[in-house]
């Protein structure tokens, strides 16, 4: 608690004072919000399932990985497959991959200019040109030197990323088959995500490094190549043995089934690494019902944990040096604060650890970990929520990226408004980012495959900012109580189920009573805008009218507030004829509720009883969740 600001110790004061209610309350809301949701049960949609045994030696004189798989594959869909793929991701990270060819394209893209004239170019700053002057033993590759199936060979051919196999036998609808494999893996200097010797001096980062299964879905397999962007996997368990150096320390996906044997905090606080006479020591992980793997080791880690409110322990392991470590602290101390309220608002996390882990080159998340360059509060948090909004859910990335990242900003968001006791409504830095982008020309529609967007800067604002207005901005439509239902709503039917933007919108609209396909239409597919002006303002008898304008292209339903010279307040609300229905206030300021603004109508007309000259200010959306690309004409403001 020492290293905690103020604020933060007063609400763990509260913790610690309440723990056992607490503890009792938050239980008993999951046991009423599990009781109240039966009437939303699972959707009927099929799973593949993996199980992974595997095991892996690390070589850190040559960075050569060698290993071995059992694969352990159930066919649930209906189809008869007659070929598998396979990711070999670090394959990207080879001179003329197409993630270099694609990286230095962009990079010679000009945005603009900077404050000082230079020319702002649209590189992804972690990887620029640097694939292509990598030499033979800086380069990357992941090799299958052998797979079989039943006890055959099978012929295999690779497509830079993709390993395609032909299988001697097919694999029937709800049969399971077992392959054995062999591979390679050089690990790359530090590039994208995955790599040795970062800039922080983290000697491994293990990401995207084993041979991983490609998803097989409703529509087909997902054989993406590796050129940018995000990952999509099966649902499956992992056993995985790591055998590294003695003197290397580890941290991983899952849960460390040999803790007794390793020590360093892994069988109790505090304790250290434990001395073994032989010159490789061996790591067992294991985690159930996740989707990928990673793993990153270093000779000078340390590792702290904090354990939450029914909920995940949290191991926090990095760098072991003095000038960070009381930031480690803090931020450990901060997430373990911040699960209940994360818990409560998004659903409960569902597995028994996580694990920050520094390394990569920013953040990425993974299952049941994460790799973060810092100790960033921020950057934390946001890869943390992704174990919600990616790891539970398990969106196709590539597909639906605004679905993951997106989400996941708006869960960072609202988590660190909780943390420092300020609205989490306002307008924030997402709603920015995506107004400069629907204004720069840019602009793509959000339904863009993720490795397909013309311009980094593109992708990178409609994912995060464009994603998480999508959800604050839902909250302006359908009202921001039942937002919050929505959002546990979707946790319990679409956990472990791979949702698409029709599944979450449905969940929207039987949990609002509002039709919602307009807003997923305009917003995901076409880069129409939203722009609403107060046209004029005049006397009509005894009242006072006031005309709004719909300047974009975009239609939503609208919220005005007229404030008076003694201090009082009227909201006047009109709903978009597409929505079929009406939110629920979101205070207790009068309200008066109109008939629909029909779509295709550019002007509307309200009116208030009192007189003009009694009107110090008329706003439209003084909550500032409407994604208003100009809000200069939303505020008429009356000096009397």
């Amino acid at each position: 608690m020492t290293n905690c600001s103020k604020a933060e110790q007063r609400v763990a004061l509260m913790f610690d004072t309440l723990n056992t209610n607490f503890c009792k309350q938050i239980f008993l809301f999951f046991i009423v919000l599990s009781s109240s949701l039966s009437s939303f049960s699972q959707p009927d949609r099929w799973q593949q399932h993996i199980q992974y045994n595997m095991d892996a030696s690390l070589d850190v004189t040559t960075n050569i990985i060698k290993g071995k798989q059992v694969i352990t594959y159930t066919n649930n869909s209906p189809d008869t497959l007659n070929k598998i793929f396979i990711h070999l991701y670090w394959n990207a990270f080879q001179p003329n991959s197409s993630m270099d060819i694609r990286s230095r394209e962009l990079g010679r893209t000009e945005l603009g200019k900077d404050k000082d004239g230079k020319p702002v170019l649209d590189w992804d700053a972690r990887v620029t040109d640097r694939i292509s002057k990598l030499k033979p033993e800086e380069d990357g590759y992941c090799k299958v030197l052998s797979i079989s199936m039943r006890g055959k060979e099978l012929q295999t051919k690779v497509h830079e990323t993709i390993l395609e196999v032909n299988l001697l036998e097919p694999i029937l609808p709800k049969s399971t088959v077992v392959f054995n494999t062999s591979f390679e893996c050089q690990v790359p200097l530090q590039i994208r995500r995955s790599g040795r010797n970062s800039k922080e001096g983290i000697q491994y980062s293990i990401s995207q490094w084993y041979p991983k299964m490609v998803e097989y879905d409703y529509q087909g397999w997902n054989a993406n190549q590796y050129v940018a962007r995000e990952f999509y996997g099966v649902w499956g368990d992992f056993d995985v043995n790591l055998t590294v150096d003695k003197n290397y320390k580890v941290g991983a996906t899952g849960v460390l089934q040999n803790a007794a044997a390793i020590g360093w905090g892994y069988d109790k606080e505090g304790s250290a690494l434990i001395p073994i006479n032989t010159p490789m020591r061996t790591w067992k992980f294991s985690a159930k019902n996740v989707h990928d793997f990673v793993w990153a080791a270093d000779t000078s880690y340390k590792h702290i944990t904090r354990k939450t409110a029914n909920g995940p322990l949290l191991h926090f392991i990095y760098k072991n040096v003095d000038s960070v470590e009381s930031r480690w602290q803090k931020t450990a101390d901060t997430c373990a604060m911040a699960y209940p309220f994360i818990a409560k608002t998004f659903g409960a996390y569902p597995w028994p650890s996580y694990s920050f882990i520094q390394g990569g080159d920013g953040g990425m998340e993974y299952s049941m970990a994460t790799l973060v360059k810092s100790a960033s509060l921020g950057t934390t948090l946001h890869e943390w929520c992704h174990s919600w909004y990616q790891q539970l859910m398990g969106t196709n990335e590539s597909l639906y990226p605004w679905m993951d990242e997106g989400f996941t900003t708006y869960a960072e968001i609202r988590t660190t408004a909780w943390l420092r006791h300020i609205p989490d409504t306002n307008q924030q830095a997402f709603y920015r980012g995506y107004i400069k982008l629907a204004k720069s020309g840019y602009e793509e529609p959000m339904s863009t495959h993720s490795d397909h967007y013309n311009l980094n800067y593109a992708y990178s604002n409609a994912a995060y900012s464009k994603g998480a207005v999508f959800m604050a901005q839902l909250g302006y439509i359908v009202g921001q109580k039942n937002l919050d239902k929505i959002l546990l709503n979707y946790y319990a039917q679409w956990r472990y189920k791979h949702p698409n933007p029709n599944d979450f919108i449905r969940v929207a609209e039987k949990t609002s009573g509002i039709e919602l396909d307009w807003y997923k239409e305009y917003w995901v597919y076409t880069t129409k805008t939203i722009d609403y002006a107060i046209d004029s303002l005049w006397m009509n008898g005894n009242q006072a009218s006031v005309r709004l304008l719909r300047v974009g292209k975009m239609p939503m339903p609208i919220d005005v507030q007229i404030t008076f010279k003694d201090g009082s307040k009227e909201n006047h609300y009109i709903p978009l004829n597409m929505m079929l229905g009406e939110k629920p206030a979101d205070d207790s300021i009068p309200r008066k509720v109109y008939p629909e603004w029909q779509w295709a109508a550019r002007t509307y007309i309200i009116q208030t009883s009192k007189p003009i000259t009694s009107i110090t200010s008329i706003e439209i959306d003084p909550t500032n969740r409407l994604a208003d690309v100009d809000r200069r004409n939303n505020k008429l403001e009356l000096k009397w």
